[in-house]
């Protein structure tokens, strides 16, 4: 693991010192993003922050230093040589008084880089009985407030599957825990849309962009009954086909495999930018 929170890179004889007032830790009063490292180099990263910047206006976090955030990812990743890995950027609101009001202080900035491994190029999913809100004042906003989906992965996890997919608020399919929602209907390849409550994820709309898709609203009971196939994407995800859903079990078709293919040929141009 490395570390730079506010200016300061953490080694790994440092213990990492964020203050019991922050407010990320208090309330969840904080927005991320989450991307992927191959070979030292970030993938989409101007993408991601883009989002990130549009997640604290979201929220109503002051502008962000986008390059002092910068100067952070350039410090982890040129610690030590990595292969493959998770980067994370978190900005809170920074340290206030216990409780919901912010106090007028400069954000906390944390960026930290982990090892780890490519995920497999299939998976299986359940679906959780809990809701999304499609309209809540933190729909579409990449926040620290997970609790939601520590709950519903913890459930998959229970039955043995590695994501959770939610319904919104009028019973249509929304999103994964982590994730988006790709499937074939009627040999058409839809997800949702962003009005159905989805965060609007970077490789979705990369997908979108490099291979194409329907926007559609569909009830997620008819999609995990009735979908021909299904795919996942996400930042460490990639294209990651569904076998099984629940107890259903499902190819990996060649639809999917077409936009995995689309992802390999093109995912090299976004590679350090």
């Amino acid at each position: 693991m490395r570390a730079w929170i506010d200016g300061h890179f953490l080694d790994n004889s440092a213990a990492p010192a964020v203050s019991i007032h922050d407010h990320g830790l208090v309330v969840g009063d904080g927005v991320f993003e989450t991307l992927k490292v191959i070979e030292d180099q970030p993938f989409a990263l101007a993408l991601h922050l883009d989002r990130l910047e549009r997640s604290a206006s979201g929220l109503g976090l002051p502008p962000l230093d986008r390059a002092f955030i910068t100067k952070g990812v350039e410090a982890v990743l040129g610690a030590e040589p990595t292969a493959y890995g998770r980067l994370r950027i978190t900005v809170t609101g920074g340290p206030a008084p216990f409780g919901s009001g912010r106090a007028e202080v400069e954000p906390t900035v944390i960026v930290g880089l982990e090892d780890t491994e490519p995920t497999p190029v299939e998976t299986k999913v359940v679906s959780v009985p809990w809701r999304r809100n499609e309209r809540g004042a933190t729909t579409g906003l990449k926040t620290t407030s997970y609790a939601e989906n520590v709950i519903a992965l913890a459930e998959a996890h229970r039955h043995g599957a590695s994501e959770a997919i939610f319904a919104n608020t009028i019973g249509d399919l929304c999103e994964g825990t982590g994730s988006n929602v790709f499937y074939v209907l009627d040999d058409v390849l839809k997800t949702p849309k962003l009005s159905s409550g989805p965060l609007a994820g970077i490789t979705r709309a990369l997908v979108l962009e490099w291979f194409g898709a329907e926007e559609a609203d569909e009830p997620l009971a008819e999609v995990e009954e009735c979908a021909t196939e299904v795919f996942l994407t996400s930042s460490l995800r990639d294209v990651q086909a569904v076998t099984q859903w629940g107890e259903r079990t499902l190819p990996r078709g060649p639809v999917t495999q077409a936009a995995q293919e689309a992802w390999r040929k093109n995912e090299p141009s976004l590679l350090g930018l």
